[in-house]
């Protein structure tokens, strides 16, 4: 078997063998020549994207649509696989980016050892080096770092946020190189070592707006911490869980891994004063940012801990059943431990957040064994020109137990 990048199905190419060789299991490859051309292959949109250059953009020789329709077919082909579910899907564009560019408000440039920024050559530690990146929003391209040699450092983040402001260099080396090559006009973190990231001048944070379903809210999150990447991310996935959800007045709510209190918010403006949720993050700084982010919300608790462990031990006050769940877990996803704690509280209904389609289907497997069917599921295009896909996905109980 052998995996190539830079073609599309259905193409005659001439592939260069990257990765195996006598005695491997598969081989990687690169297409280097195109014989025969899909429809829906397109001109590149950056020097750097083909054989042998930078390895972050997996489909930019793909038309959107194209990209669009070969993602749901991936999230349709792991759920029929891996849970046994047939469902239509159909990936949605996010709105925020043109054309699938100008979309990324976090970048993170890697420093060869001329001092240059760039990005890592696939599956590799080389550095390419660039000077502006196609699918880096135009706030990030307009903060002037590639234009410095990094002598000494070992690699630069610029984050930005909802306002020309909104601007954080996190540079990690040393202290010095940061004060000495971080542009002005910007909030600058660094990282020189083990530890906590520390301010050096300006604002260390930037702020998100998020609209959603006739609800508004601004967030401050770290320049160091999580936040979705692509611009109109968040409001998309807020509508979505709110829309599958339907939280109703009173309702008790977890949220687990919830990060930056994203959804804890939205979901305690629907639950109202009489609600509850029970928020849960095990990332230091994200719980950091969900307390600043949370503080006026008295329906709202916050736990820091692994959340298999939190679920195991039930804090204090949780009651018994929960109405309704939330889960944005990481790419590996939720797990059986997880799973099985979700399932025992017996909540009406299930919202799972998924960049994997592969974790989300094992996942949906588990939650069957407990009594639980995929409903629906939702993708979007929040990573356009790469291979990644986020989804929502709606859980309901199907088998009555006895509480």
């Amino acid at each position: 078997m052998v995996f190539v990048r830079h073609t599309l199905p259905g193409e005659r190419v001439v592939a260069r063998v990257t990765d195996g060789g006598e005695g491997s299991h598969y081989l990687r490859a690169d297409a280097v020549e195109v014989l025969e051309a899909s429809p829906d292959r397109v001109p590149v949109r950056c020097p750097v994207a083909g054989p042998g250059g930078c390895g972050g953009c997996d489909w930019q020789h793909v038309s959107v649509a194209g990209q669009q329709a070969l993602k749901a077919a991936v999230v349709r082909e792991q759920l029929q696989r891996l849970a046994h579910v047939e469902l239509p899907v159909v990936v949605e564009p996010v709105a925020g980016d043109h054309s699938g560019l100008g979309w990324r408000t976090r970048v993170q440039y890697a420093v060869d050892d001329a001092g240059r920024l760039g990005f890592r050559r696939h599956r590799s530690h080389d550095v390419v080096p660039v000077q502006t990146c196609p699918i880096a929003h135009p706030q990030v391209q307009a903060v002037p770092v590639t234009a410095a040699r990094w002598p000494g450092v070992r690699g630069v983040d610029v984050v930005v946020g909802a306002g020309p402001d909104d601007q954080v260099v996190l540079v990690h080396g040393p202290a010095d190189a940061a004060s000495r090559l971080a542009p002005a006009g910007t909030g600058v973190m660094v990282d020189d070592g083990p530890g906590e990231q520390r301010r050096l001048r300006g604002r260390g944070w930037v702020r998100q707006n998020v609209r959603a379903a006739g609800w508004e809210r601004t967030f401050r999150v770290s320049g160091a911490g999580f936040w979705q990447v692509h611009p109109g991310a968040a409001d998309t996935f807020v509508g979505a869980v709110l829309d599958v959800l339907d939280p109703a007045p009173g309702e008790r709510v977890l949220d687990l891994y919830a990060g930056a209190g994203l959804f804890a918010a939205a979901l305690a403006d629907r639950v109202g004063p009489t609600g509850d949720v029970l928020a849960v993050e095990s990332d230091e700084r994200a719980v950091r940012d969900a307390r600043r982010n949370l503080h006026d919300l008295p329906q709202v608790r916050l736990v820091a801990g692994r959340v298999d462990h939190v679920l195991r031990r039930r804090p204090a006050g949780e009651p018994e059943k929960a109405d309704l769940v939330v889960l944005d877990p990481p790419r590996t996803g939720a797990r059986r431990a997880v799973v099985r704690e979700v399932a025992a509280r017996r909540p009406r209904a299930v919202a799972y957040v998924a960049c994997d389609p592969a974790a989300l289907a094992r996942d949906v497997a588990l939650f069957a064994e407990h009594g639980y069917r995929l409903q629906s599921v939702r993708a979007f295009d929040a990573f356009p020109m790469t291979q990644h896909v986020e989804c929502v996905a709606h859980l309901v109980e199907i088998i009555s137990t006895s509480r």
